[in-house]
């Protein structure tokens, strides 16, 4: 009991405390004024370092979000990024249209939902970032370390499509868009106007998509990109002022928006968060209105079952489900952390999953409007100008607007929508970094801002490989890598960790703390089977169908591929490497040290009792 006393002259007395259930919290009493002949005492219960919610008074020093709606939109913001708009809509009309929502969405339920609910319990429980969050099993905390780094990898180069967006913004603020015609310094000899081809044209198996000397193609690939100048991977050349430019203003955007925390944070996604989705209406109006654009969404929305007997159907929505949602990039446990310790997660984690998964539908209709009308102006197939990634949104989708009425309006605003789109995203992944590093490494928690500029500015520097002449390739290889099998091993290796090592009845108990209710046998099913088979299925499939690294035409060296998968493995090694450094750290005997590194940091007492409970077998089979 810790008692503060009144001065001595005066005379002050406490009633003795009734016995209660504390929970081995302790109960400070406060003798706060003498007012009147009454004396007046506060009282506050303070979590003692055995409790098994966090550490001593972690929810009265870590930072809380300034209001629900700023957690709820940084990661709506986070999941909803790029791939919503430039790679959901070309695989829903590939695999089947309406027909490819079953598994999308049965993937949805059984493993995206249920993983994505883990992530934001287990941040907002343990009050700590994806490394620090591991005291519930220390032999997994090179899980934490993996997703940081794979964090790190990806602003590296995501940055870089920012960069590109703001570069095509400043390029749409002009009276004619540079993309409209040919005869600019960048354009080629065989740079062809888009209305001298058509069906005729193009021949031999060509699609639209792949023409490359249309103004718009050659925009992107010699004006933006200088792709050009450089004969593959091995000869990059320096970085492009204009696009290191770009890069510059994003970096500043991130580290200003992240520098004083989730407060600044939470109000920056008040704009990048909600932007998206009134552009993607308008551009939805706008397109309906194209001719063609029926066809168009009747070809986004046509249902062929046929396909779902196609397994590569199955893997494209089980991959797309995944990583749309962003679990395992260490961000939802990041965000959830800063929540209050009552806050209802589970409702967040419906209703954020179910807006992210709405909104990547919801831009197919916008995407396809405009795609039918292409196809009707140059009298071909929707699937010749169909396809996917940065050739949709930096080619095909500038193309179409250059040739509406107020093309610069329309430019402009659909490239603030992309820009809105990748920045939140942005945000959500260099948090992830902070909060993970910071909650494990005290001096940078207390050094923030400086933390912060050199995180933004140590991806900066990296990233200046990927705005040089051959910076595609380098963007390339660290897309296929970097965040390809070793996010898919790191979430599933959570996955067990979290459902099998801590125990799904253990985490259902801190839910019931935090929430007032346990999650039904649904959700333990799944955290227990369902998810981690789901995972398994994933990483499997992509690791049978992954091919060779390439871009276009171009095949990259068999050097390079070793490369990559180095960047895969460095991340990845983290699990092992740190699972054996756990055992040989800790001291005791065989079955101490295995009980150490299995059981939570606040149960280490059990251990030398011998009451480790990943002893039994009824720990095993728990629900």
């Amino acid at each position: 009991m810790n008692i503060q006393v009144m001065p001595e002259n005066k005379l002050s007395s406490v009633a003795p405390l009734k016995q209660c259930n504390l929970e081995k919290k302790e109960v400070e009493l406060i003798l706060v004024k003498d007012q009147n002949g009454v004396q007046y005492t506060n009282s506050a219960i303070i979590p003692t370092p055995g409790r098994r919610g966090g550490p001593a008074g972690s929810e009265d020093d870590r930072e809380t979000w300034g209001k629900k709606i700023d957690f709820l939109l940084s990661v709506i913001g986070f999941a909803v990024d790029l791939a919503n708009v430039w790679r959901f809509p070309y695989l829903c009309y590939k695999n089947g249209g309406g027909a490819f929502l079953i598994p999308y969405i049965l993937f949805l339920v059984i493993a995206g939902m249920p993983l994505f609910y883990m992530e934001l319990a287990l941040g907002q429980y343990n009050r700590q970032g994806a490394a620090t969050v591991w005291k519930i099993c220390p032999i997994f905390k090179g899980v934490g370390y993996t997703v940081i780094i794979i964090a790190l990898y990806v602003g590296f180069y995501y940055n870089v499509i920012i960069a590109w967006s703001l570069h095509y913004l400043f390029s749409s603020m002009t009276r004619e868009l540079p993309w409209l015609n040919c005869g600019n310094s960048w354009n080629s000899q065989n740079c062809t106007l888009p209305k001298a081809i058509n069906g005729t044209t193009l021949g031999n198996g060509t699609t639209y998509a792949k023409y490359k000397i249309t103004p718009a193609a050659e925009y992107y690939e010699r004006g933006v990109l200088h792709l050009h100048q450089s004969k593959g991977i091995h000869d990059l050349g320096l970085p492009r002022w204009e696009l290191t430019l770009c890069l510059v203003v994003v970096v500043f955007i991130l580290y200003f928006s992240l520098w004083k925390g989730v407060k600044s944070s939470g109000k920056v996604v008040y704009i990048t968060a909600t932007m998206p989705y009134v552009v993607l209406f308008v551009l939805l109006i706008r397109g309906i209105t194209l001719p063609g654009a029926m066809d168009g969404i009747r070809a986004y929305l046509h249902i062929d079952f046929q396909r779902l007997n196609n397994l590569e159907v199955w893997i494209d929505a089980a991959t797309q489900i995944f990583y749309s949602l962003g679990a395992g990039f260490g961000v939802l446990i990041a965000f959830a952390s800063y929540n209050k310790f009552d806050n209802n997660c589970y409702r967040d984690a419906l209703l954020t999953s179910s807006v992210n998964c709405v909104t990547s539908f919801f831009s197919g209709f916008a995407i396809f409007s405009v795609l039918g009308y292409m196809a009707y102006k140059h009298g071909v197939r929707i699937e010749d100008v169909a396809t996917e990634g940065a050739g949709l949104v930096f080619i095909i989708y500038p193309e179409a607007i250059s040739t509406l009425p107020g093309s610069t309006f329309w430019a402009i605003v659909f490239f603030i929508m992309l820009l809105t789109l990748g920045i939140d995203s942005a945000m959500g992944g260099m948090e992830a970094v902070i909060t993970g590093l910071s909650d494990d490494f005290k001096i940078l928690k207390r050094n923030r801002k400086l933390f912060t500029f050199a995180t933004a500015f140590f991806t900066f520097l990296f990233a200046l490989l990927c705005v040089t002449n051959g910076g595609i390739y380098v963007l390339t290889l660290l897309d296929k890598y970097a965040a390809g099998t070793a996010i898919l091993f790191g979430v599933l290796i959570e996955a067990i960790g979290v459902s099998w090592f801590y125990g799904v009845d253990r985490f259902s108990e801190d839910i019931q703390e935090m929430m007032g209710f346990k999650p039904g046998l649904y959700w333990r099913l799944c955290w227990k089977f369902v998810s981690p088979g789901f995972l398994l299925f994933v990483v499997v499939a992509s690791t049978v169908t992954s091919s060779s690294l390439k871009y276009d035409d171009y095949s990259f060296p068999y050097w390079a591929n070793i490369v990559g998968w180095g960047v895969a493995m460095s991340s990845m090694l983290c699990v092992p490497f740190y699972a054996i450094y756990k055992f040989f750290s800790v001291q005791g005997t065989l079955k101490e040290r295995i009980g150490y590194c299995i059981t939570p940091e606040h149960e280490h007492h059990l251990v030398t009792e011998g009451k480790v409970r990943q002893f039994k077998l009824s720990h095993w089979l728990a629900i």
